[in-house]
């Protein structure tokens, strides 16, 4: 990951699903970099310290999840971005799979909280003012997916 992502402090109070979703980010910019197996960034990522605090049903979900759907994924956010999926930073463009994945999928999580924890994730990993990005992306699509939840939504 970036330099900055080492020296990232997330809050001490990460809830297990959280850290599902910082190792599944983990394993989906290994994927991207290295276009690794699925398996091996699974059993690679299962493998790093403080696994065992994190939701690995969830992570499971996810990284196999955004890697098995990531052209359909692609094209849902693809019209959304201002530059060709591959110009984005491996940190951007794994958020936004993941959070892409989870409001198509997710759907017991509200699209809110999705696109709180993919801004929360690029704020910890990504650049300075890529969480700004990914919020907008999210934030454009989640009408796209949750067109019910969010109209619901805008209504109260």
């Amino acid at each position: 990951m970036t330099d900055k992502s080492q020296h990232a402090n997330p809050s001490k109070n990460r809830t297990p699903r959280h850290r599902a979703r910082e190792f599944a980010l983990q394993g989906l910019y290994q994927w991207l970099l290295n276009n690794e197996p699925a398996a091996t960034v699974v059993n690679n990522i299962r493998a790093a310290h403080g696994f065992d605090k994190a939701d690995a049903e969830h992570f499971t979900k996810l990284l196999y999840g955004a890697i098995q759907d990531s052209v359909a994924l692609r094209e849902t956010f693809a019209p959304l971005v201002d530059r060709g999926i591959e110009e984005l930073s491996p940190i951007e463009h794994a958020v936004l799979l993941i959070g892409a994945y989870e409001l198509k999928n997710n759907l017991e999580i509200p699209y809110r909280v999705v696109i709180n924890e993919a801004v929360e994730l690029t704020k910890s990993f990504g650049g300075i003012d890529g969480h700004k990005y990914v919020n907008g992306v999210l934030d454009k699509l989640a009408p796209k997916l949750r067109p019910d939840e969010v109209a619901g939504d805008k209504k109260r």
